[in-house]
């Protein structure tokens, strides 16, 4: 099979979905090339791991990290660029086939809108972008002509299985949740949850802001949020289900019955490396399911009281408009708060909760109010935490 290789662009290239994504292109025989980075705070950082594919450009979003990097140390050909202007010059670079948008949180809307407003195939592991606005960035996608290929390993498993028929066939999604390191807490102990033992995720390796995310549950409500745009679906046809092995990445009923599932071991450089290689498959250096040993796969349902993050995703879903801008900011606050050790785990949701209730619902906003109210759900969560 003949493949043409496929320049990159790895806006986030420090997080943990950009080393891995380095990993595939390090692994894919030319198949894949870095033509771009782009940086915050862990810039020196990406400079170096930068050396081996020769970028031709690196983008430096914080610019004490940018004031920090001396031009001679620069991969030899690479160029440095700054701030949002060179994030946009970027993603528009005409050499560029794919962009990854792998910035965490509500910071990476504004690469994925950059790359989407280019007509670019965009490999999306940035969720915030479409729990934020959803619509926006669909429509957009359509007017441009732009592909968005799902990244996170649940949306890559649906995006797979619904491949085995049509849209309007579809009963309903499920999504697997691993359960977090609190799957088995009683609301007691997780009234004592400390940021160590919330960080201790049992499959997964993540960023901080994601485990955290996982141990409350939030991250399949952003999930479903998620899903509900990128898949078309009214919520009523999302589902979740706990599956503590990580090995069933998500599930599609279709109307006859059948269900369909994507299986392999929880390593993220699989989703990553058929977003990039879509249509087409390819060899790679992801882990791969041993069928030669035994193993169970066991599933049950979500307990809504212990963890009232899943609910609340669902209403939000529901809602559309602002909320999702809305419970996304709060969330991250939150979560900064809890890890700072200002906040209680149990009270991360209840206060989203809190300042969904308090904003004023717009159930068409514009790019621009999507970014003021997520300001204003940032300082509703500091006022809430200074009570």
């Amino acid at each position: 099979m003949t493949f043409a290789s496929r320049n990159l662009a790895i806006l986030g290239a420090s997080g943990s979905i950009g080393h891995s994504t380095l990993d595939v292109v390090a692994a894919s025989n030319g198949r894949f090339r870095v033509h771009g980075l782009t940086a915050h705070k862990h810039l020196k950082e990406v400079v170096e791991k930068a050396r081996p594919f020769a970028p031709k450009l690196i983008v430096a979003t914080d610019p004490d990290a940018a004031a920090s990097i001396d031009p001679s140390t620069l991969p030899a050909g690479t160029t440095l660029l700054h701030g949002a202007d060179g994030i946009q010059k970027l993603v528009a670079d005409p050499e560029v086939d794919i962009v990854v948008a792998a910035i965490v949180g509500s910071a990476g809307l504004t690469g994925t809108w950059l790359a989407i407003d280019a007509g670019k195939t965009v490999a999306l592991a940035n969720k915030e972008s479409l729990v934020m606005g959803g619509p926006l960035i669909m429509d957009l996608a359509a007017e441009r002509g732009a592909t968005i290929l799902p990244v996170d390993s649940e949306h890559s498993a649906v995006f797979q299985a619904l491949q085995a028929g049509r849209h309007r066939e579809v009963q309903r999604v499920i999504l697997t949740a691993s359960g977090g390191p609190f799957r088995t807490f009683s609301q007691e102990d997780l009234e004592r949850a400390t940021v160590e033992q919330a960080l201790a995720h049992p499959t997964w390796q993540m960023g901080p802001k994601i485990t955290i995310d996982s141990a409350t549950m939030m991250n399949k409500a952003l999930e479903v949020i998620e899903a509900r745009w990128l898949f078309d679906l009214p919520p009523e046809k999302i589902e979740v289900v706990i599956h503590p092995q990580s090995i069933v990445h998500s599930l599609v009923e279709f109307v006859d019955g059948s269900v369909i599932a994507q299986l392999s071991p929880p390593d993220m450089r699989l989703p990553i490396q058929y977003a990039l290689s879509y249509p087409d498959r390819m060899p790679g250096s992801a882990r791969r399911l041993d069928l030669g040993q035994s193993f169970q796969l066991d599933f049950q349902p979500p307990d809504l009281e212990r963890f009232p993050a899943l609910s609340l995703g669902l209403e939000v879903a529901r809602a559309g408009g602002t909320a999702g801008a809305v419970l996304n900011a709060a969330n991250e606050s939150a979560v900064e708060n809890f890890l700072n050790g200002k906040l209680r785990f149990v009270d991360i949701v209840a206060a989203c909760r809190d300042v969904l209730k308090q904003h004023t619902f717009d159930v068409n906003p514009s790019l621009d109010a999507l970014l003021r109210i997520d300001a204003w759900a940032r300082e509703e969560i500091a006022k809430w935490v200074c009570t």
